[in-house]
């Protein structure tokens, strides 16, 4: 019953998420002609803070904050950081643009592109869109677009196991995020988040529950070598996560 009770409410989720995405994001297309890139990420961001609000409202998916201390606040928010984030479903993507104070750029595939209305909307925004097949081309356009946008003031944002994880699993943790950091002299927020609590990977089944988001303090990129830098930020994620989510690391 408890299973039937939360497909009913995921299908009318993913029916609330279509039927606001269309409207939003063709104006968000029609808009981006005259607006600033800002203020379109702004309009975005609403949306994003519309859906994650949705999924708590029809779903009962609730979620809670520890550490945003460790992130610059608005006043700070030039400051520019890079967030490294466990990525275990699809709740994250939507969540941190809504709970971040600046605006953030996302390295993802570019396949994303592609999806009718969201992805015409994400390519308005000041965002790294790469080719995965293409290691070498794709790590010089994160730099190079990194670089500039983070000399704007934008935060980039990176999953290192560079996709979604089963609740309990650990993928393998590229380097991405440390290289950028080390080149750009910018320190690495490292954060978990137990979403597949509620959001299983590659799934629209949402469960009642509550997310945990744990943000760690900064850890300073000067003079270290990329692969110990994320080594370090990997060790901390993961142990967060074991914290957070013990009952999924059990055995």
């Amino acid at each position: 019953m408890q299973r039937l009770l939360s497909a009913l409410r995921s299908a009318l989720y993913i029916g609330f998420l279509t039927a606001t995405v269309i409207p939003w994001a063709t104006v968000v297309v029609l808009a981006s002609v005259a607006l600033s890139s800002s203020r379109i990420y702004r309009m975005c961001a609403a949306w994003l803070k519309l859906s994650i609000l949705g999924a708590r409202v029809i779903c009962g998916v609730n979620y809670r904050i520890h550490g945003m201390e460790n992130v610059p606040d608005a006043a700070h928010a030039r400051d520019a950081v890079i967030l490294a984030s466990k990525h275990q479903s699809t709740w994250e993507t939507f969540a941190f643009p809504a709970l971040m104070p600046h605006p953030l750029c996302y390295v993802f595939k570019r396949e994303l592109l592609w999806i009718p209305f969201f992805g015409w909307a994400m390519a308005r925004l000041d965002m790294i869109h790469i080719d995965r097949s293409k290691r070498a081309e794709a790590w010089s356009k994160v730099a190079e677009q990194g670089m500039r946008y983070m000399a704007k003031g934008h935060w980039v944002i990176m999953f290192p196991e560079g996709t979604r994880t089963a609740r309990g699993e650990q993928g393998a943790y590229k380097s991405g995020a440390a290289r950028l950091a080390v080149a750009a002299g910018k320190p690495i927020v490292p954060i978990a988040v137990t979403s597949a609590v509620c959001w299983p990977r590659k799934s629209f089944l949402l469960s009642p529950g509550t997310i945990d988001v744990s943000i760690g303090r900064p850890i300073a990129s000067a003079g270290r070598q990329p692969d110990e830098l994320m080594r370090e930020v990997e060790t901390w994620i993961e142990a967060e996560m074991r914290r957070l989510d013990p009952e999924a690391y059990r055995g």
